[in-house]
């Protein structure tokens, strides 16, 4: 699955996407505090072990996380490690601080979880989750977006698959975005201990950030979530469906 340009071609995976090029948080590390350097860049180089999955739900969970942040655009090698940072808070019971009534515990949540969407998978395609295509995996998850699963209805009982899946999306997004290389290609400047922030109106850039450089590109061919769908009574402020050059 690749991204496209707007003619059709893939674009090639990169160090680093996105619409920043050469911009490096880490560059600034000399102007943090010792305990702000060492916690930022733990997350590059101390990557934790897989404890709370099982080789088969760690292996459900990389194409669940492969769907929900795609990284095709970024290569092999600076792929940003969804998983572990996941099944490092699912193992250290790290939560919310609450729970809702109609959720069991966070770990147990996401046992089930994988447990149904290979129901569905079996009842749909007659495979495993992992073993079909990357379109009909696509369609299991949206059915998971929109509340309306096709199998695993038992377990579905036990738990709310809205907020299942809203779980799943939550962890992956702040996975990836406690990640320097995510801020990268967002252009976020990362901490501001002790320096702090100096430009803070009119959308001045600070001294060491980089000027944006936008360009279109189409989602994958096979993908169904390249659609932004409004909701009843929304007005639209997005360009063309799939074009992130205007989104």
């Amino acid at each position: 699955m690749n991204i496209r340009k707007p003619d059709g071609r893939p674009i090639e995976p990169m160090r680093q996407p996105g619409y920043y090029p050469g911009y490096s948080t880490l560059s600034q590390q000399k102007f943090w505090d010792a305990k702000t350097r060492e916690v930022v860049l733990a997350r590059v180089s101390n990557v934790p072990p897989i404890r709370f999955f099982s080789a088969d739900q760690a292996r459900t969970m990389e194409v669940i996380c492969a769907h929900i942040i795609p990284q095709d655009d970024r290569d092999p090698a600076y792929r940003i490690p969804i998983l572990p940072g996941i099944d490092d808070r699912l193992w250290n019971k790290r939560h919310d601080g609450y729970r809702f009534e109609d959720m069991p515990d966070d770990g147990e949540a996401f046992r089930l979880g994988l447990r149904a969407i290979d129901e569905i998978a079996q009842h749909l395609h007659g495979a495993l989750f992992v073993d079909i295509g990357w379109r009909e995996q696509d369609l299991i998850l949206e059915s998971l977006h929109h509340g309306k699963p096709a199998a695993g209805h038992e377990i579905w009982q036990r738990m709310n698959v809205s907020r299942f899946w809203l779980m799943l999306v939550q962890d992956c997004v702040e996975v990836y975005y406690a990640h320097p290389w995510a801020w990268d290609e967002i252009g976020y400047g990362g901490p501001a201990y002790p320096r702090a922030y100096m430009r803070l109106e009119g959308g001045l850039p600070e001294p060491w950030e980089v000027d944006e450089q936008r360009y279109d590109w189409l989602a994958p061919e096979d993908t169904v979530s390249d659609k932004y769908e409004l909701v009843a009574g929304e007005e639209s402020h997005y360009g063309s469906p799939g074009q992130g050059g205007t989104h």
